[in-house]
């Protein structure tokens, strides 16, 4: 089992927005392409506020690989995105770190 880390870093005062794509729209793309997220966090303490963190779990990376790129693709997202961003990125850097656990990790 890997986990995927993805860090968006917001433009400045679109993180409302990106949770709301998240929640109406990004969520049900992904059920209906078998993506499955573990959790979502922001920073309530920290030295930065304005972005989005969240878990996704893989079998391996030949189940990442072929999940994400056929959502990638999906033409109802590429239009959804766009509907969204009509005033601008709301993420214009973002990061992903495919995460292998430790041997004592709870999460494996």
């Amino acid at each position: 089992m890997l986990h995927e880390l993805r860090i968006y870093h917001c433009a400045p005062g679109k993180l409302p927005a990106l949770n709301n794509r998240f929640e109406t729209i990004t969520l049900k793309l992904w059920e209906s392409h078998g993506i499955r997220p573990i959790g979502f966090w922001t920073v309530a303490i920290g030295p930065d506020n304005n972005c989005l963190y969240y878990l996704l779990e893989w079998d391996n990376l030949a189940e990442r690989d072929q999940k994400w790129n056929k959502f990638a693709t999906d033409p109802e997202w590429i239009k959804a995105k766009a509907s969204t961003e009509v005033d601008g990125v709301l993420a214009p850097r973002i990061e992903n770190m495919i995460l292998a656990p430790t041997a004592y990790s709870k999460i494996r």
